[in-house]
């Protein structure tokens, strides 16, 4: 589905890490956490490629959609220039999601940097279906860090920052290690450097990952992020097939 979805509000809630609420009908077919939209950022030849973010929170209620983005590139920086009453062509949701419905007691929840955002609808599915959540947070530096209050409502919250300005000095997998295996299943989302750590981790423990892939089209036609796997075809493309893939299905 397409719609013309106004800005709600926008503000910088860490470094380069922008909040933009839309409003919009289209809300209303956003059930499952994991999904992304691709934004169209004005009329400008400048910008052809839509730029896919992921979803981050919905309230069906009121009709909104929260994303979370980093302004790193001119696509992105032109989007954090938006201000309330501006609008924006969204074309969502997108992709195959997380299944809240995996997990059967407790659920580990792990996100690195910009891949934490689609946790936290997870986090609030799995909430309302009675399952308890556990997050592991990766960033760079305290500077990079968000949402750490919000996560907290939801459950027990760790952070793990490479330069040690808080939580525990490291990578995620220096917090799993540390924490009993009391989680029946992990949902992750980040880079493939830190998927493949997290796999090595959790051999035994079912889970499920999204890949942080640039996508071009956002429906299957321009093989932009493809990515090996071991099916008939040899591959699938992370936009249509993903973002969301069980434990173990791709070749990283």
């Amino acid at each position: 589905m397409q719609e013309e979805m106004r800005v709600v509000s926008q503000k910088s809630i860490a470094r380069n890490i922008f909040e933009i609420v839309l409003k919009g009908d289209i809300t209303q077919e956003m059930k499952t956490p994991g999904q992304f939209v691709h934004i169209r950022i004005g009329n400008n030849s400048e910008f052809m490629l839509r730029r896919p973010i992921s979803i981050c929170s919905v309230d069906q209620t009121a009709h909104t959609l929260t994303c979370l983005y980093r302004a790193e590139g001119k696509g992105t920086t032109a989007l954090s220039t938006l201000k309330t009453n501006d609008t924006v062509n969204i074309l969502a949701p997108l992709g195959h999601g997380f299944p809240v419905d995996a997990a059967k007691n407790t659920a580990l929840l792990i996100g690195g940097g910009i891949g934490v955002p689609p946790l936290y609808e997870l986090s609030k599915q799995l909430n309302a279906r009675g399952i308890k959540t556990i997050h592991v947070l990766g960033f760079q530096s305290k500077e990079d860090m968000f949402y750490l209050e919000q996560f907290s409502q939801l459950g027990e919250t760790h952070v793990a920052t490479v330069d040690g300005s808080f939580g525990t000095q490291g990578f995620v997998t220096d917090v799993i290690q540390a924490l009993p295996k009391n989680y029946d299943t992990f949902y992750t989302c980040g880079p493939i450097v830190m998927i493949k750590a997290i796999e090595s981790t959790l051999p035994e423990t079912p889970g499920y990952v999204s890949l942080e892939e640039r996508m071009g089209c956002g429906i299957g036609a321009c093989y932009a992020c493809v990515c090996k796997a071991d099916n008939e075809e040899g591959y699938v493309k992370i936009c249509t097939d993903g973002p969301v893939f069980e434990k173990g299905a791709l070749n990283l």
